[in-house]
């Protein structure tokens, strides 16, 4: 079989040697797309990450292609309905970074809560005045975690620790974590109205995209945290950066942003400007909040640890080995879905 993978960095290719005796593998740092998917057109498989973009174009540059290896658990970079009808198999990583993901929420957390950013360039600075820097407890404040899934589960499994109460939101209420940490699920509406604190943790549909708008930000606590590690389409920046500006949002602290992957390139940028491709109300929205000193962004890096990583590569490369000897494992799309 022969197996492109995408999006690489150099000391990933050696959990992919494994493949190579039995598959003829190539290795690309560049993301795969419709502006390079004919240079490709021979391979039966991909491996893509998620800046990859996996749409009816590319796919049809690509005839050869049978299955799809996605490195990560979302899967909104590939068009699963054109796959479904070309026949190929898309298999995800169904877990890899839940307490990875739900310990960098903390981290952005106490960023907010401790003025952590503020406090540590000043004292390089030789500064050591605490004058500026007082921030607040996380025992005893609301967490209102939207999505109780694997990483939400272990958000409320941290917040325990913490001492916060924890209210939460999900079409599938998890009896068992209700039980073990005391949740209380309630209606949307009543977490915003009720958190000081509110995390995210839902994947980007049609029915989410955009949930966190003005008439949200509305129903929210003066002085609330909003944290969002799990994918930027689900919070309306616009009204987020309205509701910064009257200090509806006291802080956020997010991973991830609507226009992230033009964002990331500089050139994709300047190109998009002739493209017509992106939302620029959007994109300057993006680039106004990395520039506010209330806001905390991370590059999408909440996943980014040695041991996700790891999870990550093994579970692509078993991906990859099932589908060849006919035994397709983690399939969201395709004929063995």
């Amino acid at each position: 079989m022969r197996i492109a993978v995408f999006e690489l960095e150099p000391w990933e290719q050696t959990a992919f040697r494994e493949l190579e005796g039995a598959h003829t593998v190539t290795y690309h740092t560049d993301p795969l797309g419709p502006d390079n998917a004919g240079e490709f057109a021979d391979v039966e498989a991909v491996s893509p990450f998620i800046y990859s973009q996996l749409d009816a174009d590319t796919l049809a540059a690509l005839p050869n292609l049978r299955c799809i290896a996605t490195r990560s658990t979302g899967n909104d970079h590939i068009d699963l309905e054109a796959c479904r009808e070309r026949g190929i198999t898309v298999c995800n990583v169904p877990s890899y970074g839940e307490n990875t993901v739900a310990e960098h929420v903390f981290g952005l957390l106490l960023t907010i809560s401790h003025n952590l950013t503020e406090a540590i360039d000043r004292t390089r600075r030789g500064d050591f005045s605490p004058k500026g820097l007082r921030g607040f407890d996380l025992r005893g404040r609301t967490l209102g975690v939207v999505g109780t899934g694997a990483i939400g589960g272990h958000v409320v499994e941290i917040a325990s620790g913490f001492g916060m109460p924890v209210l939460a939101y999900d079409l599938h209420p998890d009896a068992q974590l209700a039980e073990r940490d005391g949740v209380d699920y309630v209606e949307l509406d009543e977490l915003l109205a009720g958190s000081d604190v509110i995390t995210l943790h839902l994947p980007e549909t049609e029915e989410t995209h955009g949930m966190i708008d003005a008439a949200a930000f509305a129903r929210m606590r003066e002085g609330v945290v909003l944290i969002n590690t799990a994918r930027g389409g689900l919070v309306d920046v616009h009204a987020l950066l309205r509701a910064l500006a009257d200090g509806k949002v006291r802080a956020t602290g997010l991973d991830v942003l609507p226009e992230e992957p033009v964002i990331r390139e500089e050139t994709e940028v300047l190109r998009s400007l002739f493209q017509e491709e992106y939302d620029y109300r959007t994109l300057l929205a993006d680039h106004v909040l990395l520039r506010m000193r209330n806001v905390f962004i991370t590059p999408h890096s909440a996943f980014n640890t040695e041991e996700a990583l790891q999870r990550i590569l093994d579970t692509t490369v078993a991906n990859l080995t099932g589908y060849a000897a006919g035994r397709p494992q983690a399939v969201v799309a395709g004929p063995s879905a």
